[in-house]
């Protein structure tokens, strides 16, 4: 490890020395450079022609329907739970001829797909869950499981009769935007086409999976599967953690150490297979408590308590001082005890980052010599990186699991696996025989929109969304841009950033409704932003971007810096945006005026 220095005490009694500053940024920085791809977000590989099995839906039978030819007025992309928000809120608004699209067999986004033994929310469920107070839904503890937010989201659909309104199994493969009719025609793999005032692009994203740009995957002749599609009748076990009874005694290979394998782990290792588990970046690991939910407290909670505890808990993220941290958990712990360090003091914020940062990363390298018998081992699980670089990740059993005589750590030392072979992978040179091979390596987050998408986007005069933003996004607000009327997006993009995705989803449902419905009673044929307004908000978001360069980009390679390519020339495609108080008062300030300012407005 790094060499060990005494350096400020950070508030509470150090255990053990803290390395050096100087000493611990030359191991990031060393660190980080083994790990470093010169292809960037495009090292990953789609699941398309040999490799298209992957994304095959296992949890929907094909949907037998003839094609639709339809107008409506709103059609919305994805019906995961910012096609649910969205839907609910242009309902609520008086909107109510939708459409819904999404390639899975029913609702739930995410949680739809990703099934895999273990699988649970990170941010508490009393925020991260939509429409608790609407539903009347009581969370069974402070962190879901996988299966009960799908049922939640499930719950949003029937209480909106959204079934009716949607069509499964179906992708949408191309919009083009039609100046006559003054709207979207979209036609989809089914046949259909729909006509559309406006559309909503919500699709996430966590819906196409990648694999690794690992030489040989297709010639592997075991058997494979990605954890976003996990394999039940190959390992046995449910998505209720039933035990993975059919696995004992195989040899079974993880790739990939996010947060799928972390959560996934623990069921493999009690399975009795033989558990081999490829690393190219360990994760950070702190404990997770989840205390079930106490039912009366629940029940005493005032209306509007779930607005106001998201809110807090952005506060403190965003660095807000508040009286009470309500969600406290392992994210806002982080950010109080900077806010502790700061206060009354004149220090610069980068450097009381800079502390916080070490003690906090300091701790989970403790906890993983603390949990883990073997020193090698432990020392490849420690994470070599700021906190904020790569999600955090929570677990109180996946550190516990290397003990176990039946899983083993394969570290690549950053350089991820050499290739697959026909009988397993190889690593280090060695060729490891398996039975099965995992892949726990995530979904596409970084690539072009309309690629992620999967449908070509034209709008005025042929223009595609891709040759658009051709030198990265351009939008107003990250959610409408010009030359592309009525079109909103629901992306991370240019907008705001936070752990708690469905809190972003939400401030986006909210402002879409608003956009759509205003146009109805206005009798505005079409809505996009000037180029003015268009140009001010990019350049704005890219100044955000460049002031937090200075952290992301000299961190490991991950989605949040774009796998190590961000830059001045890559921050307008960043993924680092306004805090998200700051913008949803922003766009709350912007809809209570009610000019629609930066918007250019046809009422034809």
């Amino acid at each position: 490890m790094a060499p060990s220095l005494e350096v400020e005490d950070l508030g509470a009694p150090a255990t053990k020395p803290t390395p050096e500053v100087k000493a611990l940024d030359d191991k990031y920085r060393e660190e980080r450079e083994k790990r470093l791809n010169k292809s960037g977000t495009s090292q990953f590989r789609e699941a398309k022609g040999k490799l298209a099995r992957f994304a095959i839906d296992p949890w929907t039978e094909e949907i037998v329907r003839d094609p639709v030819n339809e107008d409506v007025e709103v059609l919305i992309v994805g019906g995961g739970f910012g096609g649910l928000l969205a839907a609910t809120r242009l309902i609520d608004a008086g909107v109510d001829d939708i459409r819904i699209v999404d390639k899975a067999g029913d609702f739930g986004g995410v949680w739809y797909w990703n099934r895999y033994p273990g699988v649970e929310c990170d941010t508490e469920a009393y925020i991260y869950l939509p429409l608790l107070e609407e539903t009347k839904y009581v969370p069974t503890a402070k962190f879901a499981p996988g299966a009960e937010i799908h049922a939640h989201a499930l719950n949003i659909a029937k209480m909106n009769n959204l079934q009716a309104k949607a069509h499964f199994r179906t992708e949408v493969l191309s919009l083009t935007w039609s100046d006559s009719l003054a709207r979207w025609v979209a036609t989809t793999s089914r046949g259909d086409t729909i006509r559309a005032r406006f559309v909503i692009s919500a699709i996430g994203i966590l819906h196409k999976l990648h694999l690794p740009g690992i030489q040989g995957i297709e010639n592997f002749a075991g058997h494979s599967f990605h954890s976003g599609r996990w394999d039940f009748a190959y390992t046995g076990g449910d998505r209720f953690n039933a035990p993975l009874d059919k696995i004992r005694g195989k040899r079974i290979g993880i790739v990939g150490t996010g947060a799928s394998s972390i959560q996934a782990l623990p069921h493999l290792a009690r399975s009795g297979a033989e558990v081999y588990v490829f690393q190219r970046t360990p994760s950070s690991v702190d404990a997770k408590p989840n205390p079930p939910t106490d039912r009366t407290w629940f029940e005493s909670l005032q209306p509007g308590w779930q607005e106001h505890r998201a809110e807090n808990f952005e506060r403190i993220l965003s660095g807000q001082p508040q009286d009470i941290d309500l969600v406290n958990d392992g994210w806002t712990h982080f950010m109080l005890a900077m806010e502790a360090l700061g206060k009354d003091s004149s220090t610069p914020m980068d450097d009381i980052l800079k502390k916080v940062d070490i003690k906090a990363m300091e701790s989970l390298r403790s906890r993983v010599e603390e949990i883990v018998k073997d020193k090698k081992t432990a020392e490849a699980l420690k994470p070599w990186y700021g906190r904020l670089c790569k999600r955090p990740c929570f677990h109180n059993e996946y550190l516990d699991c290397f003990n176990y005589p039946n899983v083993h750590l394969i570290h690549t030392d950053g350089k991820g696996v050499d290739k697959v072979s026909e009988k397993g992978v190889v690593s280090n040179g060695k060729e490891f025989e398996l039975d099965c091979i995992i892949y726990a390596t995530g979904f596409d987050w970084g690539t072009d929109y309309s690629q992620r998408a999967n449908m070509t986007i034209k709008g005025r005069n042929g223009l595609t969304l891709t040759e658009k933003w051709e030198d990265g996004p351009s939008t107003l607000h990250g959610i409408i841009g010009r030359d592309f009327p009525n079109f909103l997006t629901f992306t991370h993009l240019q907008s705001s950033t936070s752990p708690n995705y469905t809190g972003l989803l939400s401030e986006r449902a909210k402002h879409a409704a608003y956009l759509i419905s205003e146009a109805k009673k206005r009798g505005i044929r079409t809505i996009e932003p000037t180029e003015e307004a268009e140009a001010a908000w990019v350049k704005r978001m890219e100044d955000v971007a460049i002031a937090r360069l200075g952290y992301f980009k000299e961190c490991t390679p991950g989605y949040l810096n774009s796998e190590g390519t961000l830059s001045p020339s890559t921050a307008r495609g960043a993924s680092l945006g306004l805090d998200s108080p700051v913008y949803n008062e922003m766009l709350d300030k912007w809809r209570k005026a009610g000019t629609m300012e930066g918007i250019e407005i046809d009422r034809k």
